[in-house]
């Protein structure tokens, strides 16, 4: 096992499977001899050259269509958005032409390509940079959406998702880049789709979040336990598939729900989950299921406006004392 840091996974995870398959190739602005703007890409030009580490126009609409094509034809893209905001320029693309390709040939053309970058907020970025996208792309069929927290997370789902032969949405932070971890020395080790992490087991509420989440979720277990109150926390890691048989295990035994998301509240991944709970395991519920989410605004540019719009500890603890009733 190495201990790495989430964008070292991430690069790592790039060059085991380009070495493994001569198919995939990463596009995108500044990927090249630049690294990358998160430096994700570092080294890869140098190793692997033009054909495979291809830089672009700033055109998003431009090279996600090149993709989508190169695709269709038998190569595997990973196609690097600056920021996810970026891919609203390609939404056609990756909405009409991706997603529903397979479907629209009747089988004939798989789209084995991955869609990655940073999402959500970072720091002080404002409105234009801060859209939370998990909630759009996982709304249309065709397209998986992953979400993780930490490096084998990142390391492993990465490589699954290269190797699916469906387009999948990669959903990083790039506040949570510097996070250590261990990541296996295996360059074959995958995390399948759709298979949640338990974090921590707990008796009495069940609290489920991903990617940026959890670490702001983590600087609310001090107050948890000062109160008294066990909570079991779950990380989805895919958006979708959902594991909702590890959700509805753990909900049978806390039966109650808090689901903190940094998305908005308004048609949020946290009201599907809401929604297939309350359906699925009523009868288990002591307790309506309560979110946490982002305010109903635009992000502003403001720090502490900033902060007062975000999912914060105090916001989590709130909600785990209402659904446990305290």
């Amino acid at each position: 096992m190495a201990i790495v840091d989430v964008r070292k996974a991430l690069n790592l995870a790039l060059d085991e499977e380009m070495a493994r398959d001569e198919n995939v190739f990463i596009i995108g602005e500044e990927v090249a001899q630049y690294n990358g703007a998160y430096k994700i890409s570092k080294g890869l030009w140098d190793k692997y050259g033009d054909k495979r580490v291809i830089d672009t126009p700033i055109s998003e609409s431009g090279f996600t269509g090149l993709s989508v094509g190169a695709a269709m034809q038998g190569l595997r893209p990973i196609v690097e958005y600056m920021s996810f905001n970026f891919s609203l320029v390609a939404i056609d693309q990756i909405i009409s032409n991706a997603a529903k390709m397979y479907y629209m040939t009747g089988g004939q053309y798989n789209v084995p390509i991955v869609f990655r970058g940073c999402n959500g907020a970072a720091a002080q970025v404002s409105s234009q940079h801060s859209h939370c996208m998990e909630s759009i792309y996982a709304y249309f069929p065709g397209i998986h959406v992953i979400a993780p927290y930490t490096a084998e997370d990142h390391y492993g789902l990465l490589k699954t998702a290269i190797r699916n032969n469906d387009p999948v949405v990669f959903l990083e932070n790039e506040m949570i880049y510097g996070n250590k971890g261990e990541i296996p020395d295996d360059p074959d080790f995958t995390i399948p789709l759709g298979k949640g992490r338990m974090v921590k087991e707990g008796e009495d509420v069940t609290i489920i979040a991903h990617s940026r989440m959890l670490a702001t979720l983590e600087s609310s277990m001090s107050a948890f336990a000062q109160e008294g109150i066990d909570v079991e926390i779950i990380d989805p890691r895919t958006l979708k598939p959902l594991d909702l048989p590890m959700i509805a295990e753990s909900v049978k035994k806390t039966n109650r729900v808090v689901i903190v998301e940094e998305g908005h509240d308004w048609c949020g991944i946290g009201a599907q989950m809401s929604h297939m709970i309350q359906h699925e395991l009523f009868d288990y519920l002591d307790a309506p299921v309560v979110r946490v989410c982002q305010s109903e605004n635009p992000m502003p540019y403001a720090k502490n406006l900033e902060i007062a719009t975000m999912p914060t500890p105090a916001k989590i603890v709130k909600a785990v004392r209402d659904v446990c009733y305290r």
